[in-house]
């Protein structure tokens, strides 16, 4: 059984194969992009699905739907580079970045967690399965995580990179399923988010991970109240969000950039279509009569 279920792309436009002539690892291509996107909606919707629910959604869950749909739209993203060549995967899986303490030192790590098929999944089971892994990686019970953490703690330090090259090539670019070995599987999906804004920053840029051959990493920055230009040329107040994209240039551009951006925006500004159904709050207009 392989690592990835994978297809090969055969029909590579001309850009796309110098790309993928041009850089020769993805420490080279990187290209940076910045989106604000408003959030006023999003947030209602998460008042609401908490009321109804019971369970805490964040932000942070509603990316994970959020960018699996926006895959999901544009496939040609959700792809891995393996031999210069193109190999789309048959399923969306997005890596979070998880904060944590190391029960041993104290000191502050990061480890992650993986959302499969993040693009099917309801919002509820997100919370859940998310929740439920961030508690057991904070709480250092994840046998498998751990089992790497406690590796590469007490690797060398001169051997750090050529094992975590040597790992990368035979999981992705051998595409070996070496669980047996106690390699995880497909550990960093198609795409990376992490939400520095949780830990009250606006502002990030985050760098590609060569090893992890995921082409598309996402920072998201705190929600912050700014005035904007409405239509009808009023100035109000809105609660908007940045996301930072970087990208590997071999694989995406801006024409993905910005079609994966009109998907993004049309989810967050109406949460109730594609979202799981909540019961909307009434309008003060509404709740008058």
């Amino acid at each position: 059984m392989p690592n990835l279920v994978l297809t090969r792309k055969t029909n590579l436009s001309s850009f796309r194969k110098i790309a993928i002539g041009t850089w020769t690892d993805a420490k080279d291509p990187s290209v940076y992009g910045c989106l604000e996107i408003r959030v006023d909606e999003t947030l209602a919707y998460i008042e609401a699905f908490r009321a109804h629910t019971g369970k805490r959604l964040t932000i942070t869950h509603l990316l994970a739907k959020a960018v699996g749909l926006a895959l999901a739209e544009m496939p040609d993203a959700n792809a891995i580079l393996r031999y210069n060549n193109i190999y789309m995967r048959e399923t969306v899986d997005i890596f979070f970045q998880v904060a944590m303490e190391d029960p041993v030192t104290r000191q502050i790590d990061l480890s992650g967690l993986t959302v499969r098929n993040a693009d099917k999944r309801s919002i509820a089971d997100i919370v859940d399965d998310f929740e439920a892994a961030a508690a057991k990686v904070r709480a250092g019970k994840d046998e498998e995580k751990e089992a790497t953490r406690s590796s590469f703690k007490s690797m060398p330090n001169f051997l750090l990179g050529p094992v975590l090259d040597l790992i990368s090539f035979l999981i992705y670019t051998l595409n070996l399923d070496l669980r047996w070995a106690g390699l995880p599987k497909d550990p960093f999906g198609s795409a990376m988010v992490t939400n520095v804004g949780s830990l009250g920053l606006e502002e990030a840029y985050v760098p590609l991970v060569p090893y992890s051959k995921v082409p598309l990493l996402i920072a998201v920055g705190a929600v912050k109240k700014v005035p904007i230009v409405t239509d009808d040329d009023r100035i109000e107040v809105a609660r908007v969000m940045k996301l930072f994209a970087t990208f590997d240039h071999r694989i995406l551009d801006g024409v993905h950039a910005s079609k994966m951006s009109k998907s993004l925006r049309k989810v967050f500004a109406d949460p109730w279509t594609h979202f799981d159904p909540v019961p909307r709050p009434a309008s003060p207009a509404t709740s008058e009569k």
